[in-house]
């Protein structure tokens, strides 16, 4: 139960390959700290090694700090994004999911809330179907996933990245291209949205 003046956290995390992902992150973080007493941790998973058996250090060079599983643990909620590939989720993410078989033989994910958001690099290219994939793992672990519903007025105005599945944006062929001010209202509205959500539901 959350007591007064207490400050609960939301993990907001994701694999960014050309950075249009940790962007998205970094809105719908700033939609979190929006509501009071709760904050945003931020967190990434590092690459996947084409060579086997490579290791990588624990700390990134740049950026967020990478994941572990006692993040998903002490968090009230988790937003959780990666860029499309082939209509699916990056591998990166992928392998980190796969290794949270202990937290669902505990339940620890069980009842908190959940949001998916991703980058494509072409308005048609696969953003539905990966924030579609990315739940599949979440509901396994009993999470109650939270979208984007069209109550916000950018859903419908939108011509860029935005779904009522999740937040997106569309990054262009180089992946450098801003996120429009649909894409940014979407994600923060997101990013609000599950901190309410688990706010409610953690006390």
């Amino acid at each position: 139960m959350q007591t007064a003046g207490e400050t609960r956290e939301i993990l907001v995390l994701y694999y960014s390959h050309h950075g249009a992902t940790r962007e998205l992150a970094r809105h719908i973080a700033r939609g979190i700290e929006q509501v009071q007493g709760v904050s945003a941790r931020v967190r990434t998973v590092p690459k996947v090694s084409t060579v086997c058996e490579a290791t990588d250090s624990d700390i990134p060079d740049a950026g967020a700090p990478y994941v572990e599983s006692v993040d998903l643990e002490q968090c009230i909620g988790l937003a959780m994004g990666s860029p499309t590939r082939f209509g699916n989720m990056a591998a990166p993410l992928k392998y980190f999911l796969d290794s949270t078989s202990d937290l669902w033989l505990k339940g620890a994910l069980a009842g908190k809330p959940a949001a998916v958001f991703t980058s494509t690099t072409t308005m048609h290219g696969g953003q539905e179907t990966t924030l579609l994939s990315m739940m599949l793992p979440l509901l396994h672990h009993g999470m109650m996933i939270v979208g984007i519903p069209y109550t916000e007025a950018a859903l419908s105005e939108t011509r860029d990245g935005g779904t009522p599945y999740g937040a997106s944006h569309v990054s262009g062929i180089a992946g450098n291209t801003v996120a429009s001010a649909h894409e940014k209202s979407l994600a923060i509205a997101l990013g609000r949205r599950l901190a309410e959500t688990a706010k409610k539901l953690a006390t």
